[in-house]
């Protein structure tokens, strides 16, 4: 080789062993960018609810707001949607329900989730929360402080289950609501099947 030829050769081998070792830090160290995980995009806003009527805000008043026991150590916590006036949030483990509050004609109260996934039935001695999709409850023989008033409180010999008779109407339910009548309305209004 001739020595203006090694020169030449010498910067090429410089070259490649240059371009090689960039390769190889390229494979195994990725810059900065590739290291960080992607940011999870923002949580969409929440779609705007229907608003309240008077029937459902009555629903809404005669609720056992906090917390309830249930079996197998469960706990279920039911509260007032901060956003939107006459829903209610139901929490159970990791899991958060807006739910809409609907007195039915046997006189339970239903706490059906907006998005048609869950619902919460409370009657006068327990409530349960129900998977609807799945038709199975998540779980049951939930006491709220109220319900278990009640209980203590009724008169012995009467029943607990649902007497048609006293189904809660509109205007029943809007007198019931009132902030003195309320507990005594709901442990009235709200009863149980017998056997459950």
């Amino acid at each position: 080789m001739t020595p203006a030829a090694k020169p030449a050769s010498h910067r090429l081998l410089l070259l490649l062993l240059v371009a090689a070792a960039g390769t190889c830090a390229a494979q195994t160290s990725p810059s900065r960018q590739q290291r960080r995980a992607p940011a999870p995009p923002p949580p969409a806003p929440a779609a705007p609810l229907p608003a309240a009527d008077d029937e459902q805000k009555v629903a809404a008043a005669l609720a056992h707001l906090g917390d309830y026991e249930c079996e197998f150590d469960e706990k279920v916590v039911i509260a007032k949607n901060p956003r939107f006036e006459g829903y209610l949030d139901v929490k159970h483990r990791k899991n958060l329900w807006t739910m809409k509050p609907v007195l039915s004609k046997t006189g339970a109260l239903r706490l059906e989730d907006v998005k048609g996934r869950t619902l919460m039935l409370q009657i006068a001695n327990k409530s349960m929360l129900m998977d609807v999709k799945i038709g199975q409850r998540l779980v049951d023989n939930c006491v709220h402080e109220m319900q278990r008033e009640a209980m203590r409180n009724r008169p012995p010999g009467e029943s607990i289950g649902i007497d048609p008779s006293k189904a809660a109407t509109p205007a029943a339910a809007a007198s019931a609501s009132a902030p003195a009548a309320a507990p005594a309305a709901a442990a009235a209004s709200a009863a149980s099947q017998p056997g459950s």
